[in-house]
């Protein structure tokens, strides 16, 4: 955008982009299609307004013509996520570190203060001028002690996107099974659905991590205590209650074992949970039994007691708060050349390339308005 700006990037480790080497699996799942999201809001429960804005600017499909420009061709799976073609996500640090060439890297020098710059317009890094200063540390889990001078308001970082912990050893036996359910948590109306995957822990899958998206500052709140709430059928009551009164129209004299609307390993175990014995007749199910499969079927519950992490990333919900910017440029409101950038503003995502592409896109917008201010 503007050859001339001399750019000195600061960066704590060792290494550049480190957390992007190991994002996706090590595929590093850049963007999403979003052709499965209805509305903004269901992939960014924190940050719609800033997302609406900065994706007119930079958009999921500019992101692909981005990198495939650059060299990287991609491939979008049926999920809609967009992987490098190799399935590399070092692929894409190699291609952003080329275009970094003509910056100054600063590798092992954390940004202890910001602050204005006493003698002329811009900011301070470490007592260094800058004329234009943007931050973009990603997930805020210890804080911001380096804008603490600043006088902004912070949302306290909590985590986001986790696995649930589940002490039920039924359940957990089941370890490695996946089917599509909706699950939500008990007295509250967070609900997500999708895949669910049973592990050795609890529970987890896309499902579970929409769900402690959604849900991230109640979840920090409860102590990650609670109850799941798990619809295995992802179907109202009603409807179930009708599938299950046609199987048992249709199969009379077989056992309730031998003719299941869910995986085999996985109806035993409600079956269970519901208190029917595996050799009942579907004619001898009677209408308590009727109820009490339905109610397991739609509405089986299990307590909640921690949470664990999803492979090696980590997201937070909080940070920056966006009363604190201009949502246009991502410009602080008290401190002229002072820009946000990415999940250090109170913004996060589900899971599926939608936290990188916030970070393509406020990227984009930082740039594109220190250049317009020029």
């Amino acid at each position: 955008m503007a050859p001339e700006l001399a750019v000195t990037v600061f960066e704590a480790g060792p290494k550049a982009m480190a957390k992007l080497a190991i994002t996706g699996g090590g595929r590093c799942n850049l963007t999403n299609s979003f052709e499965s999201i209805r509305s903004l809001g269901e992939a960014y429960p924190r940050g719609e307004r800033v997302l609406q804005r900065a994706l007119k600017a930079f958009s999921q499909e500019d992101t692909v013509r981005w990198f495939e420009a650059e060299g990287i061709p991609l491939v979008l799976q049926p999920d809609h996520c967009w992987f490098p073609r190799s399935q590399r996500a070092l692929d894409i640090v190699h291609c952003l570190e080329r275009g970094m060439q003509g910056a100054a890297l600063r590798l092992r020098t954390p940004v202890r203060s910001i602050e204005r710059c006493p003698i002329r317009s811009g900011m301070t890094i470490n007592g260094e001028p800058f004329d234009y200063v943007v931050v973009t540390t990603g997930g805020a889990a210890k804080g911001l002690p380096f804008l603490e001078g600043l006088g902004l308001e912070i949302v306290p970082p909590v985590p986001s996107l986790f696995t649930f912990t589940i002490p039920d050893p039924a359940l957990r036996s089941l370890m490695g099974l996946v089917t599509d359910a909706s699950i939500g948590l008990a007295g509250t109306s967070f609900k997500a659905e999708g895949p669910l995957l049973i592990t050795d822990w609890g529970l987890s899958g896309p499902a579970v991590l929409k769900l402690s998206s959604y849900a991230a500052r109640h979840l920090a709140e409860q102590q990650y205590k609670g109850t799941v709430i798990v619809n295995w059928l992802n179907a109202k009551e009603n409807d179930a209650r009708e599938q299950l009164l046609e199987m048992a129209a249709g199969n009379p004299q077989k056992l309730l074992s031998s003719v299941h609307p869910v995986q085999q390993r996985l109806w035993e175990h409600l079956l269970q949970r519901a208190g029917l014995r595996k050799d009942l007749r579907w004619a001898e199910l009677g209408s308590k039994g009727l109820n009490r499969l339905t109610a397991t079927l739609t509405a089986d519950s299990y307590p909640l007691t921690g949470k664990s992490k999803f492979r090696d990333e980590f997201v937070t919900a909080g940070g920056v708060a966006l009363s604190n910017i201009n949502l246009s440029t991502l410009e602080s409101k008290t401190h002229p050349g002072l820009y946000f950038a990415g999940e250090v503003l109170d913004i996060d995502a589900i899971t599926g390339g939608f936290n990188l592409q916030a970070a393509w896109s406020t990227g984009y917008v930082c740039a594109q308005n220190i250049v317009k201010s020029l």
